[in-house]
């Protein structure tokens, strides 16, 4: 093999560096709970800092503000969904765009009702604007957005999702299940299990309201 065609080991990161990276991922994970648990208004920085065990001084080496903070769990959805998209076109090739359509749209259930979906208000423009000039977390976003949207667009093709409706409409309702309060409600209620809880908003999803 020419020597040109050999790729260098990738670079052995200090000790340091290990410790920097586990530190800003013992944060991201503690973002991400909190905003799970308390949304993006009640979550403090101060909280962020408390529960990895830090000083509020350590926490902005790693994030600059609140908006950051949330910015970067926000990346660590998109880089899962990516992951899970991969996984299910890997998985069966040639598997219905529909039956994709409604595997992700479980999947975003299952990681809410695990208290691993961050929650993020849909008015506030400090924290969209962190997210707008996010790099990462824009590339995922148009990933997942391209790929469902595909998805969509052949599933109202081949006759399996309702042809009237715009795209752009389906993608966003699938989108609002990844943060759908009947979940929590249902949960709340102890009338049902998750399994069943997924099930119900699956079924008024994609079957709607109305008498068969």
């Amino acid at each position: 093999m020419s020597p040109a065609l050999v790729k260098p080991a990738p670079a052995k990161r200090s000790f340091r560096e290990q410790m920097h990276l586990a530190r800003e991922d013992a944060i991201i994970q503690a973002v991400n709970r909190l905003l799970a648990e308390k949304g993006f208004d009640a979550m403090t920085v101060d909280e962020v800092a408390n529960e990895v065990g830090i000083a509020k001084a350590s926490l902005y080496k790693h994030f600059s503000s609140k908006e950051d903070l949330a910015a970067a769990a926000m990346v660590r959805v998109m880089l899962r969904a990516v992951a899970f998209l991969d996984q299910l076109e890997q998985a069966d090739p040639g598997a219905r765009p529909l039956d994709r359509l409604k595997a992700v749209t479980r999947w975003t259930m299952e990681v809410q009702l695990a208290g691993e979906m961050p929650s993020l208000p849909s008015e506030n423009s400090s924290l969209r604007g962190a997210l707008m000039v996010n790099t990462a977390y824009m590339d995922g976003l148009m990933n997942v957005s391209d790929r469902l949207g595909a998805w969509i667009e052949a599933a109202q093709a081949d006759g399996s999702l309702n042809r009237a409706l715009p795209p752009i409409a389906v993608l966003y309702t699938l989108f609002a299940r990844a943060c759908d309060p009947v979940l929590g409600f249902l949960r709340q209620s102890g009338s049902y299990s998750d399994t069943q809880i997924i099930e119900l908003v699956m079924s008024t999803c994609f079957e709607g309201l109305g008498s068969r």
